[in-house]
Protein backbone atom coordinates (compact mmCIF):
# COMPACT_ATOMS: atom_id res chain seq x y z
CA UNK A 1 0.00 0.00 0.00
CA UNK A 2 1.30 3.28 -1.03
CA UNK A 3 0.42 6.59 1.00
CA UNK A 4 1.38 10.24 0.07
CA UNK A 5 1.88 12.26 2.68
CA UNK A 6 1.46 16.02 2.27
CA UNK A 7 3.04 18.05 5.39
CA UNK A 8 5.06 21.23 5.55
CA UNK A 9 6.55 20.64 8.62
CA UNK A 10 9.91 19.03 7.95
CA UNK A 11 9.83 17.11 11.36
CA UNK A 12 6.74 16.19 11.39
CA UNK A 13 7.10 14.88 7.66
CA UNK A 14 10.21 12.65 8.36
CA UNK A 15 8.50 11.59 11.99
CA UNK A 16 5.20 10.30 10.15
CA UNK A 17 6.97 9.04 6.83
CA UNK A 18 9.19 6.65 9.00
CA UNK A 19 5.71 5.77 11.23
CA UNK A 20 4.37 4.76 7.92
CA UNK A 21 6.99 2.83 6.49
CA UNK A 22 7.78 1.01 10.22
CA UNK A 23 4.05 -0.07 10.08
CA UNK A 24 4.68 -1.33 7.21
CA UNK A 25 3.36 1.07 4.10
CA UNK A 26 5.34 2.80 1.15
CA UNK A 27 5.16 6.38 1.71
CA UNK A 28 6.53 9.03 0.18
CA UNK A 29 6.48 12.57 1.72
CA UNK A 30 5.98 15.81 -0.32
CA UNK A 31 5.74 19.65 1.14
CA UNK A 32 3.60 21.60 -0.56
CA UNK A 33 0.61 20.95 -2.28
CA UNK A 34 1.48 22.18 -5.74
CA UNK A 35 4.00 19.43 -5.79
CA UNK A 36 1.01 16.92 -4.94
CA UNK A 37 -1.10 18.36 -7.64
CA UNK A 38 1.78 17.63 -10.04
CA UNK A 39 2.66 14.20 -8.63
CA UNK A 40 -1.02 13.11 -9.15
CA UNK A 41 -1.51 15.18 -12.74
CA UNK A 42 1.97 12.52 -13.75
CA UNK A 43 -0.18 9.48 -13.00
CA UNK A 44 1.42 8.27 -9.67
CA UNK A 45 -0.71 6.04 -8.23
CA UNK A 46 -1.61 6.51 -4.10
CA UNK A 47 -3.62 4.04 -2.10
CA UNK A 48 -4.26 6.77 0.35
CA UNK A 49 -3.74 10.27 1.02
CA UNK A 50 -2.60 12.17 4.25
CA UNK A 51 -3.38 15.74 4.01
CA UNK A 52 -2.14 19.06 6.10
CA UNK A 53 -4.67 21.96 5.10
CA UNK A 54 -1.92 24.96 5.58
CA UNK A 55 -0.19 24.44 2.72
CA UNK A 56 2.66 26.60 0.93
CA UNK A 57 2.02 27.34 -2.93
CA UNK A 58 -1.82 25.58 -2.85
CA UNK A 59 -3.59 24.86 0.19
CA UNK A 60 -5.13 21.68 1.00
CA UNK A 61 -8.65 22.13 0.82
CA UNK A 62 -8.00 23.28 -2.78
CA UNK A 63 -5.86 20.17 -3.73
CA UNK A 64 -8.36 18.31 -2.27
CA UNK A 65 -11.37 20.08 -4.19
CA UNK A 66 -8.94 19.59 -7.51
CA UNK A 67 -8.51 16.14 -7.16
CA UNK A 68 -11.92 14.69 -6.87
CA UNK A 69 -12.98 16.93 -9.71
CA UNK A 70 -10.08 15.34 -12.19
CA UNK A 71 -11.78 11.79 -10.53
CA UNK A 72 -9.66 11.22 -8.01
CA UNK A 73 -10.87 8.58 -6.13
CA UNK A 74 -8.74 7.56 -3.03
CA UNK A 75 -9.69 7.68 0.48
CA UNK A 76 -8.34 11.46 2.02
CA UNK A 77 -7.47 11.84 5.47
CA UNK A 78 -6.78 15.63 6.77
CA UNK A 79 -4.60 15.89 9.24
CA UNK A 80 -4.25 19.57 10.96
CA UNK A 81 -3.97 21.73 13.61
CA UNK A 82 -7.31 23.47 12.20
CA UNK A 83 -10.06 22.37 15.30
CA UNK A 84 -12.72 24.30 14.50
CA UNK A 85 -16.52 22.85 14.09
CA UNK A 86 -16.31 24.67 10.55
CA UNK A 87 -13.23 23.79 9.09
CA UNK A 88 -13.89 19.81 9.86
CA UNK A 89 -17.59 20.69 8.16
CA UNK A 90 -15.35 22.35 5.02
CA UNK A 91 -12.68 19.17 5.01
CA UNK A 92 -15.23 17.01 4.74
CA UNK A 93 -17.52 18.73 2.18
CA UNK A 94 -14.33 18.83 0.01
CA UNK A 95 -14.42 15.81 -0.27
CA UNK A 96 -12.23 14.26 3.05
CA UNK A 97 -12.76 10.76 4.19
CA UNK A 98 -11.76 11.36 7.57
CA UNK A 99 -10.12 14.48 9.83
CA UNK A 100 -7.80 14.10 12.90
CA UNK A 101 -6.63 16.91 14.45
CA UNK A 102 -3.00 17.78 15.68
CA UNK A 103 -1.63 16.90 18.44
CA UNK A 104 -2.09 13.12 17.77
CA UNK A 105 -0.97 9.61 18.50
CA UNK A 106 0.51 8.26 15.99
CA UNK A 107 -1.40 4.93 16.97
CA UNK A 108 -4.71 6.64 16.21
CA UNK A 109 -3.39 7.99 13.15
CA UNK A 110 -2.51 4.40 11.70
CA UNK A 111 -5.69 2.80 13.10
CA UNK A 112 -7.72 5.22 11.08
CA UNK A 113 -5.36 4.69 7.85
CA UNK A 114 -6.27 0.79 8.13
CA UNK A 115 -9.87 1.51 8.30
CA UNK A 116 -9.95 3.84 5.52
CA UNK A 117 -8.14 1.57 3.15
CA UNK A 118 -10.11 -1.25 4.50
CA UNK A 119 -13.23 0.50 3.28
CA UNK A 120 -11.13 1.16 -0.09
CA UNK A 121 -10.50 -2.08 -0.92
CA UNK A 122 -12.17 -4.75 1.32
CA UNK A 123 -10.54 -6.97 2.87
CA UNK A 124 -11.71 -9.97 1.20
CA UNK A 125 -10.68 -9.31 -2.19
CA UNK A 126 -7.47 -7.40 -1.10
CA UNK A 127 -6.16 -10.98 -0.27
CA UNK A 128 -3.38 -11.93 -2.22
CA UNK A 129 -2.25 -15.50 -2.44
CA UNK A 130 0.74 -17.34 -3.88
CA UNK A 131 0.12 -21.45 -3.06
CA UNK A 132 -0.77 -21.94 0.29
CA UNK A 133 0.23 -18.62 1.60
CA UNK A 134 -2.19 -15.12 1.81
CA UNK A 135 -0.90 -11.26 2.72
CA UNK A 136 -3.47 -9.32 3.50
CA UNK A 137 -1.80 -5.86 2.78
CA UNK A 138 -4.29 -3.64 5.18
CA UNK A 139 -4.85 -5.90 8.49
CA UNK A 140 -1.12 -6.38 7.57
CA UNK A 141 -1.13 -10.24 8.32
CA UNK A 142 0.76 -13.22 6.41
CA UNK A 143 -0.47 -16.48 6.74
CA UNK A 144 1.11 -20.20 5.35
CA UNK A 145 -1.35 -22.55 5.54
CA UNK A 146 -3.39 -20.89 7.68
CA UNK A 147 -0.58 -20.50 10.37
CA UNK A 148 1.03 -16.86 10.87
CA UNK A 149 3.78 -16.21 9.38
CA UNK A 150 6.37 -13.73 10.96
CA UNK A 151 8.12 -11.29 8.87
CA UNK A 152 9.79 -7.63 9.35
CA UNK A 153 8.36 -5.00 8.32
CA UNK A 154 10.59 -4.52 4.71
CA UNK A 155 10.24 -8.74 4.74
CA UNK A 156 6.43 -7.94 4.47
CA UNK A 157 7.28 -5.13 2.28
CA UNK A 158 8.79 -7.04 -0.56
CA UNK A 159 6.71 -10.08 -0.63
CA UNK A 160 3.62 -7.77 -1.12
CA UNK A 161 5.41 -6.62 -4.31
CA UNK A 162 6.52 -9.72 -5.27
CA UNK A 163 2.37 -11.09 -4.99
CA UNK A 164 1.23 -8.47 -6.66
CA UNK A 165 3.67 -8.78 -9.53
CA UNK A 166 2.65 -12.29 -9.76
CA UNK A 167 3.84 -14.04 -12.30
CA UNK A 168 5.42 -10.93 -13.58
CA UNK A 169 9.56 -10.14 -13.19
CA UNK A 170 10.10 -7.23 -10.77
CA UNK A 171 13.31 -5.43 -11.47
CA UNK A 172 15.80 -3.68 -9.15
CA UNK A 173 14.88 -0.93 -9.85
CA UNK A 174 11.14 -1.09 -9.72
CA UNK A 175 12.06 -2.59 -6.32
CA UNK A 176 13.84 0.15 -5.07
CA UNK A 177 11.26 3.08 -6.31
CA UNK A 178 8.81 1.30 -4.52
CA UNK A 179 10.24 0.24 -1.28
CA UNK A 180 12.43 3.85 -1.11
CA UNK A 181 10.57 6.46 -3.19
CA UNK A 182 11.42 8.95 -5.48
CA UNK A 183 14.59 10.26 -3.18
CA UNK A 184 15.27 7.09 -1.21
CA UNK A 185 18.91 5.66 -1.82
CA UNK A 186 19.48 1.93 -0.63
CA UNK A 187 23.17 0.03 -0.20
CA UNK A 188 23.81 -2.35 -3.52
CA UNK A 189 23.22 -5.54 -1.88
CA UNK A 190 20.56 -4.57 0.31
CA UNK A 191 17.55 -5.89 -1.68
CA UNK A 192 19.56 -9.00 -1.86
CA UNK A 193 19.52 -9.30 1.79
CA UNK A 194 15.57 -9.46 2.20
CA UNK A 195 14.95 -12.07 -0.30
CA UNK A 196 17.10 -14.21 1.21
CA UNK A 197 15.69 -13.96 4.31
CA UNK A 198 12.35 -14.63 2.43
CA UNK A 199 13.81 -17.53 0.41
CA UNK A 200 14.60 -18.84 4.31
CA UNK A 201 11.13 -18.10 5.37
CA UNK A 202 9.18 -19.15 2.04
CA UNK A 203 11.56 -22.13 1.04
CA UNK A 204 14.81 -21.93 -1.17
CA UNK A 205 13.00 -22.54 -4.15
CA UNK A 206 9.70 -19.38 -3.84
CA UNK A 207 11.89 -16.85 -5.12
CA UNK A 208 13.12 -16.87 -8.62
CA UNK A 209 16.25 -15.00 -10.16
CA UNK A 210 15.61 -14.51 -13.74
CA UNK A 211 19.26 -13.49 -14.83
CA UNK A 212 19.33 -10.16 -15.70
CA UNK A 213 15.68 -9.00 -15.31
CA UNK A 214 15.17 -9.52 -11.76
CA UNK A 215 12.67 -11.37 -9.37
CA UNK A 216 9.40 -13.36 -9.39
CA UNK A 217 7.89 -15.81 -7.04
CA UNK A 218 8.15 -19.25 -8.85
CA UNK A 219 4.90 -20.41 -10.86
Amino acid sequence: MRILLVEDDPLLGEGLKDGFTDAGYTAEWLGDGEAARAAFAGGEHFDLLVLDLGLPRLDGITLLQTLRRNGERLPVLILTARDAPDERVRGLDAGADDYLVKPFVLDELLARVRALLRRAQGRVENVLRWRDLELDPVGHTVTRAGAPLELTAMEFRVLHLLLAAQPQVLSRAQFEERLYGWDGEAESNTLEVYLSRLRRKLGPTAIENIRGLGWRLAP
